[in-house]
């Protein structure tokens, strides 16, 4: 037998067995039913995950010290990556996220990661708790710049700089970033020098186009949320949390914190989530 045919023979009889197989957290192909999209039984077959969002000129690391806690107390946790590219098709990218979930979902976003869960979990029935972290929680119609402008106290806007990046077509898209110089009394203050300066190097530049979309859904309106305040944020004023919390009913905590609460004060942050997750079933 021609030896690179009884190679072949054999690799493609392994990854026949192979597909056959039963491996934890990842879907089989099975005809009719797309791989990674968990179907009705899965989803009640399992307790419910935690998919935490970041914001912008952030990361998902922005969220270790709270995924630390929640994995210790034996929860389901997910942090994926934020474009950061615009509210529609950031909020597109996450609901694609939630669809290959399975088993319920408590939903929780920090910063503009408030306006792109808001806007995901519409109409998504696996969200069963919205848990918004110092962040934006737009009606439909409203961008995350104006209900910054909503309230006085914003210093972002001194603090950032913008900076060019290639466009598909050719153009040119403005993204902002925080001054490195700037980033620790701007984002973080009160974190560790050390912490707040990896922070700064990785941090990721959102489009000026995300952050002056308006929303086009509000999943608020229907979905149960709870609200943690950054007593001391400065990117999105206090005032302008508070009022954002009680237009949408949020049960509301207020935290004397920075805007990078979930870094700075990761105790009260899951906490919140805590109770969040106890209200699902």
């Amino acid at each position: 037998m021609d030896s690179s045919i009884s190679r072949r023979t054999v690799a493609v009889s392994l990854l026949a067995g192979a597909t056959a197989l039963a491996v934890p957290g990842v879907a089989s192909a099975v005809p009719g039913r797309a791989v990674g999209r968990p179907d009705d039984a899965d989803r009640r077959a399992v307790g419910p995950t935690v998919v935490l969002i970041h914001g912008a000129f952030a990361d998902a690391s922005s969220w270790n010290a709270v995924t630390a806690r929640l994995l210790r107390q034996g929860h389901r946790v997910l942090a994926p990556a934020l474009p950061l590219r615009g509210l529609a098709s950031d909020a597109g990218y996450i609901r694609s996220v939630l669809d290959s979930v399975p088993g319920p979902v408590v939903l929780v976003g920090h910063s503009y990661g408030g306006a792109v869960i808001s806007q995901a979990a519409a109409d998504a029935p696996q969200v069963k708790a919205l848990v918004y972290i110092a962040a934006f929680v737009p009606e439909i119609g409203e961008s995350a710049l104006e209900l910054t402008d909503r309230y006085p106290g914003s210093t972002l806007g001194q603090a950032t700089s913008i900076q060019l990046y290639p466009l598909p077509d050719g153009g040119e898209g403005q993204e902002l970033v925080i001054r490195r110089d700037l980033f620790r009394d701007q984002f973080a203050a009160g974190v560790p020098v050390a912490t707040a300066q990896v922070m700064a190097a990785g941090q990721r530049p959102v489009t000026l186009g995300a952050l002056q979309e308006k929303a086009t859904a509000a999943a608020w309106k229907k979905i149960p949320s709870w609200y943690l305040v950054a007593g001391q944020d400065r990117n999105i004023p206090p005032a302008a949390e508070r009022w954002m919390a009680a237009r949408a009913g949020a049960r509301t905590v207020t935290v004397d914190a920075p805007h990078a609460v979930a870094v700075s004060d990761p105790k009260p942050v899951t906490d919140l989530i805590l109770r969040a997750l106890r209200t699902v079933g």
